[in-house]
């Protein structure tokens, strides 16, 4: 039965240009809803620029025009990113709305009239060099919990945590760096604590995914306390009815823009937006990133239920791109913008890259420059678009372009594609789209060894009605193919869709024959790419231009860059112990880890190990493996990790623990 799908990916800030590691979570959803819309559902995508906040009015001051004049040439800059990686949707709209005005306003008194807001003095930071207060991204320092060093003043990037500025370890300011001072201001509280049972039971009933849950729960047991929800100007932002100078906090009004979204939507083309958004029989899915799961997963749905708006039926929550294993930077050319990499190479190769690695599951997606050079060679040109090019341009030169009959070879052949279109559509439902991909890679191999079999080019000569049957079999595969890849490779169907002249295909033209009708002409449909592409796309995304290397570099593609150099006397330094595993258990919140208890001649050693995609905890057990003892202890999130034990391996199950003879005696020293 058809449903009405209301879909929300997080809003990108206007502060700056989308890159390829934005876009993960565009395609992401872009592909979600495209696959909702092919299965004949009624779905809406719907987005905008997150626009307030004390950054876009510092840099449109720095630039001499005015906060509104930078975020509408900043929307601009985002749609053209968005239109060339195909990225659809219904509404791409901006936060700096009237109806974001109406429906902030709205929110903030109904929860004041619950008894939700509360007024009371904070001291708060302030610079008096520059003679402003400072907002939360305006201070760094050092964090308070876990000790990382230059972090933001409302939250951690290392370990998660969230906090207020004044609770900075060494905090300064990040526009002149002088430290600020402590000023009293009276700002305004939304309660959050009164809402821990109403979201413990949205949790509880499948609001995140397991390890999403998992990671709320620590928080619900350290307290949630209060969120300001108010800022003293030079802002820009919506001022707070009845102030004069104080404003919505950006994180209040930003999630309302997919309500304000929604609604200029419905304005415009005549449908009902309560009953749209609110409705109980429809569904609400929003897409974001694991950075900004506090926000979503508890201020969020808080505010909507103080409120009296309907929640979400689901977040779903996504890793981050990393590139040779780190974050995207500038001085080795992996900071690539949108629109750098779209110069350079086809959007939709990044689709299908990102496709292939996509689960449900709260990971990051590493992008192997190598990797995704072959990946793409080998299946977009060297499976789909070849198994179209070997049979539409022989139809139409030597087959007047006319398909056949299938025979029962082609039957069974086109069946066999056609029985995977259940477990593909379940794939696609639950975010696996990893999974999709594989079994869709795996038929467009069965095709092409069809055609070696049948050798079309073979019996052209001798037997040309046996042809035009092994062509009609080959081109319906090519059908089915594209049905299933559709929603990661729109341009692509689009250009499959004409030369087979039909109409828009869906997953319902899956059990659809193409038999005894013309095609249309064949066009190419992708081009290998050229390692010297890659290498100009990193070359121009880098930061300044390092000097050429006295050696020339034989390989066109980039290595992965190196690290500072070090002498055999950094090596001396090391400390190698064996070490017996006493205990190896799961660490609720994160995938890759286990938790590790390591006796070390009788001193134990707790460690945290990036390998339980590799090992079951309990086969741990008695171990003898080779801990690096003397390694700086690190603060994580889940405890401190006192060590490092060796492995080796390319990541996830391909990780192999460095062991030694099972009698040999824990502690002692390996040279």
């Amino acid at each position: 039965m058809p449903r009405t799908i209301v879909v929300t990916s997080a809003l990108p800030y206007a502060n700056g240009p989308i890159h390829i590691g934005h876009l993960v979570e565009y395609v992401q959803t872009d592909i979600w809803v495209r696959f909702q819309k092919m299965c004949g559902h009624r779905c809406f995508y719907f987005c905008a620029d997150d626009t307030h906040g004390t950054p876009v009015m510092i840099s449109a001051r720095a630039a001499g025009i005015t906060p509104e004049q930078l975020i509408e040439q900043v929307h601009q800059e985002h749609r053209e990113a968005f239109d060339r990686f195909y990225v659809q949707f219904d509404n791409y709209y901006t936060t700096h709305s009237p109806e974001n005005k109406a429906f902030s306003e709205l929110i903030f008194e109904r929860l004041n009239r619950a008894g939700s807001i509360v007024k009371r003095g904070v001291e708060q930071t302030y610079c008096e060099k520059d003679q402003m207060w400072l907002p939360d991204r305006f201070v760094r320092g050092t964090c308070p919990r876990c000790g990382a060093t230059d972090q933001y003043g409302d939250s951690c990037a290392v370990c998660g945590a969230t906090y207020r500025p004044t609770d900075l370890v060494d905090p300064h300011c990040a526009v002149c760096g002088t430290p600020p001072v402590l000023r009293m201001s009276e700002h305004y509280f939304f309660k959050l604590s009164d809402y821990e049972q109403p979201l413990r039971d949205l949790i509880a009933a499948g609001y995140t995914q397991k390890s999403v849950a998992n990671m709320l729960e620590e928080w619900f047991q350290a307290g949630l306390r209060d969120w300001d929800i108010s800022r003293d100007g030079p802002y820009f932002g919506f001022k707070i009815p009845g102030e004069e100078n104080k404003y919505f906090y950006v994180w209040l009004d930003a999630p309302i823009g997919y309500m304000a979204s929604a609604k200029n939507y419905c304005d415009r083309h005549g449908l009902d937006f309560e009953e749209l958004w609110n409705s109980r029989a429809n569904e609400l899915y929003h897409f974001i990133g694991k950075d900004i799961i506090y926000f979503h997963a508890l201020f969020w749905p808080a505010m909507l239920i103080g409120a009296g708006i309907k929640t979400a039926n689901k977040l779903f929550v996504h890793g981050h791109l990393t590139i040779y294993g780190e974050k995207m930077s500038k001085s080795t050319g992996t900071f690539i913008k949108a629109s750098t990499y779209a110069r350079h190479l086809d959007p939709e190769f990044l689709r299908y890259y990102y496709a292939s690695k996509l689960t449900d599951l709260v990971e990051d997606i590493e992008l192997g420059i190598t990797d995704f050079i072959n990946k793409t060679n080998a299946d977009l040109v060297g499976k789909y678009a070849n198994l179209a090019s070997r049979s539409g341009p022989m139809l139409a030169r030597q087959l007047e372009s006319r398909l056949g009959t299938l025979d029962d070879e082609g039957r069974r052949l086109v069946g066999k594609l056609t029985e995977a279109k259940e477990q593909i559509v379940r794939d696609y439902e639950g975010l696996d789209y990893a999974a999709a991909v594989r079994t869709i890679s795996a038929l467009a191999d069965e095709a092409n060894r069809y055609v070696e079999h049948k050798q079309p080019w073979a019996t052209i000569k001798t037997d040309r009605e046996k042809t035009r049957t092994t062509l009609t079999a080959v081109l319906n595969t090519v059908k089915i193919l594209t049905i299933y890849l559709k929603p990661i490779l729109p341009k692509f169907a689009q250009k499959v869709e004409k030369f087979l002249s039909v109409e828009e295909l869906s997953f319902a033209d899956v059990e659809r024959p193409l038999e005894n009708r013309r095609i249309g002409a064949f066009e190419r449909l992708f081009e290998r790419i050229d390692e010297e592409q890659v290498t100009a796309m990193v070359e121009e995304s880098k930061e300044g231009q390092a000097p050429p290397p006295a050696t020339p570099v034989p390989a066109a593609v980039p290595a992965e860059p190196f690290k500072p150099e070090c002498t055999i006397d950094d090596f001396a330094k090391i400390d190698l112990r064996v070490a017996r595993v006493v205990t190896a258990e799961r660490v609720p919140g994160a995938d890759k880890l286990l938790r590790l208890i390591l006796d070390v001649g009788g001193v134990q050693k707790n460690v945290f190990a990036g390998i339980a995609k590799a090992y079951e905890p309990e086969a741990l057990t008695g171990k003898m493996v080779i801990f690096f003892a003397n390694l700086k202890p690190r603060q994580m999130k889940w405890g401190l990790s006192e060590g490092m034990i060796l492995a080796s391996g390319s990541g996830g199950k391909d990780v192999f623990m460095l062991t030694v003879d099972p009698g040999a005696t824990p502690g002692r020293k390996i040279s």
